[in-house]
């Protein structure tokens, strides 16, 4: 795998769209396309470098095969295998899990690489292993197949960088498994990380899509999917490729279907509780969105605001990133992103990008100062107006210990932080970079409310939260939607808000009706219910398609922020 001939051939040997058809057979030409990766970074992401500028390998086997011939492996008549000069074939392994779906697509793609005279064996995998630095420096697979998920900001450095490949310096951390040391690649995808502005972040990831494509080290193939399947006439939602936290219900006050008042969502899954400081469930938060809306979306991987009033960046000056001094016992973040006490011997970023190890002197820091407010107009379903107080709540209870809440590294990052009635304004700890640095961390909690007890629920203390009806079981919010009845194993009815700030939606009740898997394509073609989302639906079926030609349902294939890839070995014991 030394030789990025044999790399580059590999890729061009690759028929993508027939690696897509195996595993999703019912896709229309069209739909496959819309899958195709050639690049770390999937089309239509921000960051993605466009064809112009990387190395695209459209299937060609010819191409592939006139590389190869370059090589040391020549084609042996009648041998479909290719051999060199002392009769080796190039015969190589592939590591892949048992899963059915990478087991299937793997199969096809070994019968593709026969064709251009490669024997590929699959490999087990090592299973929980296989993501271990020290179980990768001692497998001896030439390649891996995997897969890997993109978010709004792609990252990348603890898979590509050069300081990353485990070795005995660095106690065989990092994940640059395969080995590949490229360093302009990897001074861009370090720089990509650490700057805060959009166009540096922009310049950065097309140089190392640049040199990523040229090398040939990891072959992109395809994006997996996500379903939704819909009452044909059900309109207003809006579908499209997102991180993992885009819900799909951000909009769902224009959803309607017309002449009717009422929508039904089928759930395969219930939610345990709506406290969503400890309830991270995919159906708690799809759930809890219509209660207490979403405060931003990133459709195409691209952030915009709902509840937020805007999104605060370095560019627009609603965030500033100040050079402050910092000194001895200080917290600030340290080189590789950990909150650190500043003290002898530790390793800091200054204002000048520069890495600097603290010896007692002055040092100068980036310190960013972010404004976050939400949009004019929120009351709450009872009426009363969201408030300071409400926002101060939320970070009491977020922050606190005994809320059940289990990661404080937010509240721990935060030097300073001040309230008012739109929202809050955070000094974050120096040297903090985090590329999600926009997103407002905290929502807000009705203070006033009166709980069953007589209580204010800004009296309740935190470790009642958890167990507490008004919070898991019947909370109000500034969103869309009331939840007016819970039936446990049954449904959740939920009722317009009429003091939402976004106005009337134009669908009265909502349900949310809990299914058994086994019959929710079913329900959904009689109309028992409107709407399917891809947590029960993992591919389209006969009966779907069917019922789609027939105008019952509408079916949408999303690409999934998850992509399939085959990772190259090029580390040598």
């Amino acid at each position: 795998m030394s030789d990025v001939r044999v790399r580059r051939a590999i890729a061009y040997c690759t028929n993508k769209d027939e690696l897509i058809q195996s595993v999703y057979p019912l896709l229309t030409p069209e739909e496959r396309e819309s899958l195709v990766m050639d690049s770390f970074i999937p089309k239509g992401h921000w960051a993605y470098a466009g064809e112009e500028n990387i190395e695209s390998y459209t299937f060609d086997p010819s191409k592939g095969k006139s590389l190869l011939q370059e090589t040391k492996w020549k084609v042996s008549i009648p041998n479909p295998i290719r051999e060199n000069a002392n009769g080796q074939h190039l015969s190589l392994g592939l590591q892949v899990s048992s899963a059915k779906f990478r087991q299937t697509w793997a199969k096809v793609w070994i019968e593709q690489m026969k064709f251009c005279g490669i024997d590929i064996t699959l490999k087990p995998s090592l299973g929980w292993m296989d993501f271990s630095p020290r179980a990768m420096f001692y497998r001896d697979v030439d390649m891996s197949a995997m897969a890997w998920i993109t978010q709004s900001d792609p990252g990348g450095k603890f898979l590509y960088a050069c300081d990353e490949i485990p070795r005995p310096g660095n106690d065989w951390s990092g994940l640059n498994y395969m080995g590949w040391c490229n360093p302009l690649a990897s001074e861009n995808i370090i720089r990509a990380e650490q700057t805060l502005l959009r166009q540096e972040k922009i310049d950065a990831y097309r140089i190392f899509q640049q040199e990523f494509t040229k090398d040939m080290v990891s072959l992109p193939l395809f994006n997996r999917i996500e379903i939704y399947a819909m009452n044909a006439e059900l309109q207003g939602v809006e579908l499209r490729t997102g991180d993992w936290d885009h819900y799909y219900t951000w909009n769902i006050a224009n959803w309607e279907i017309p002449g009717r008042d009422l929508i039904t969502l089928g759930f395969t899954q219930e939610p345990a509780s709506l406290f969503t400081i400890i309830e991270d469930a995919y159906v708690a938060n799809l759930a809890v969105s219509l209660v207490e809306g979403v405060r931003t979306i990133s459709p195409s991987y691209e952030l915009l605001p709902v509840m937020q009033k805007q999104i605060p960046t370095l560019e627009n000056g609603v965030a500033v990133n100040a050079v402050v001094i910092v000194q001895e016992g200080d917290i600030v973040y340290d080189s590789v992103s950990d909150l650190a006490v500043l003290e002898q011997k530790t390793i800091v970023i200054d204002s000048e990008g520069k890495l600097v190890q603290y010896t007692g002197q002055s040092i100068s820091m980036n310190q960013l100062t972010v404004k976050y407010e939400f949009v004019d107009g929120l009351k709450w379903s009872d009426g009363v107006p969201v408030s300071k107080a409400d926002f101060e709540l939320y970070y009491k209870i977020a922050c606190d210990e005994e809320s059940g809440a289990t990661s404080f590294i937010i509240c721990d990052s935060i030097q300073t932080i001040e309230f008012t009635d739109k929202g809050y304004t955070i000094t974050w700890v120096p040297g903090m970079l985090h590329s999600y640095y926009f997103l407002a961390p905290y929502g807000f909690f009705p203070a006033h409310r009166v709980l069953s007890d007589g209580r204010l629920l800004a009296d309740l203390p935190a470790k009642e939260w958890a167990t507490t009806p008004e919070v898991t079981r019947n909370p109000i919010g500034a969103g869309p939607y009331v939840l007016k009845e819970w039936i446990p194993g049954d449904r959740m009815v939920f009722e317009a808000n009429p003091y939402y700030y976004g106005g009337t939606p134009k669908t009265k009740t909502i349900i949310i009706k809990f299914l058994d898997p086994a019959i929710a394509e079913a329900s959904l073609i009689v109309g028992d219910i409107d709407f399917l989302d891809s947590t029960t639906l993992v591919g389209v079926s006969e009966a779907l398609r069917n019922a789609e030609e027939a105008g019952l349902v509408k079916i949408v294939v999303v690409p999934s922020s998850t992509w399939e890839h085959i990772d190259m070995n090029l580390y040598i014991k």
